[in-house]
C-alpha cells in the first residue's frame, strides 16, 4: 500500500455518464482486480475506484458519476494532482484461470475484467469476456476487449445492443474453465447460482478507510468475517455466503 501522487493526462467520456481517466505516477506493485482510493479536495471520504489497467507509469481507471464525489472527479482537467492510495486489495489469482476462462462484468464491474483479459493474454489465455449493461448508450471498451483478441458478448437489458437480457442469459451454453466476475450485487449472486465452475467475484461495497482499518466494510464468509477493502473485493465462489 503506498499513498502518492498522480498526474491526471485524460478525462473523457467513453458511454452515459462514464468516464475514462488516464494517470500517471508510481504504479509498482498494482495488479488485477486491486483498486484505488483518491483523495479529492472538498470531501472526507477517498473515492474507491477499480483498477481498469495498468502498463509502466500509466493508470486507467474508469468510474460511472452516481454521486457528488465522482461528479467533481468528471468535471477533473488534464495536469491535476491527485493523491492515490495504491496497492488496495488482494485481485484476482489468474493462475486458477485454467485454458478457457470466462470474464463477466456488469456496468461498473467492467473496467477490472480488462487488465485480467490483458494479463490472460499475454500468458497465451484468450479468455471470452460477457459485458452487461442497461442500455446501448451506456456500453464501453468493446472494441478495447476486441483488440486483446477476446470473444466478447454483450448484453442489454432493453435488447438495444447485443444479447436482451442479463449476463447470465448469455452465459447459458458456454464452455469454460474457470470464471472471473465484477458488477452489482444481483448479478453476482445470478452468476453464483448460473455458474458451472468454481470462479472469484469481485464485490463493489461501501468503504470507510480503503485498507482495513474502520471495520465498515465487513461482510460474513463460510471462513469468519472479511473485509471487503484488505481480505478482498475478491472472493471465491467456494466461500460467499448470501
Amino acid at each position: 500500500m503506498k499513498d502518492t501522487v498522480f498526474t491526471l493526462l485524460s478525462n473523457k467520456e467513453i458511454a452515459k455518464n462514464t468516464y475514462e481517466w488516464v494517470l500517471s505516477g508510481d504504479t509498482k506493485g498494482i495488479r488485477e482486480g486491486q483498486f484505488v482510493n483518491i483523495k479529492l479536495d472538498g470531501f472526507y471520504l477517498r473515492r474507491p475506484i477499480s483498477v481498469c489497467d495498468c502498463d509502466g507509469d500509466k493508470l486507467t481507471l474508469i468510474f460511472k458519476v452516481v454521486g457528488d464525489g465522482t461528479a467533481k472527479m468528471a468535471e477533473a482537467a488534464a495536469g491535476e494532482k491527485f493523491l492515490v492510495l495504491t496497492g488496495l486489495g488482494n485481485g484476482y489469482n489468474l493462475s486458477k484461470s485454467g485454458h478457457a476462462p470466462l470474464l463477466i462484468g456488469g456496468g461498473a464491474g467492467v473496467p477490472p475484467m480488462y487488465l485480467a483479459a490483458r494479463k490472460l493474454c499475454a500468458r497465451g489465455i484468450t479468455p471470452t469476456v460477457i459485458l452487461g449493461f442497461n442500455t446501448l448508450s451506456e456500453v464501453f471498451y468493446k472494441e478495447q476487449f476486441e483488440a486483446l483478441g477476446c470473444k466478447v458478448l454483450i448484453t442489454t437489458a432493453d435488447g438495444s445492443c447485443g444479447i436482451k437480457g442479463f449476463v447470465t442469459d448469455a452465459m447459458a451454453g458456454l464452455e469454460y474453465s474457470y470464471f472471473y466476475t465484477c458488477g452489482p450485487l444481483p448479478m453476482l449472486k445470478a452468476v453464483y447460482n448460473a455458474s458451472a465452475t468454481d470462479g472469484e467475484f469481485s464485490f463493489e461495497e461501501r468503504m470507510g478507510c480503503g485498507f482495513g482499518a474502520c471495520m465498515g466494510c465487513t461482510c460474513e464468509t463460510k471462513y469468519g468475517y472479511k473485509r471487503i477493502c484488505r481480505d478482498g473485493p475478491v472472493l471465491s465462489k467456494e466461500e460467499i455466503v448470501w
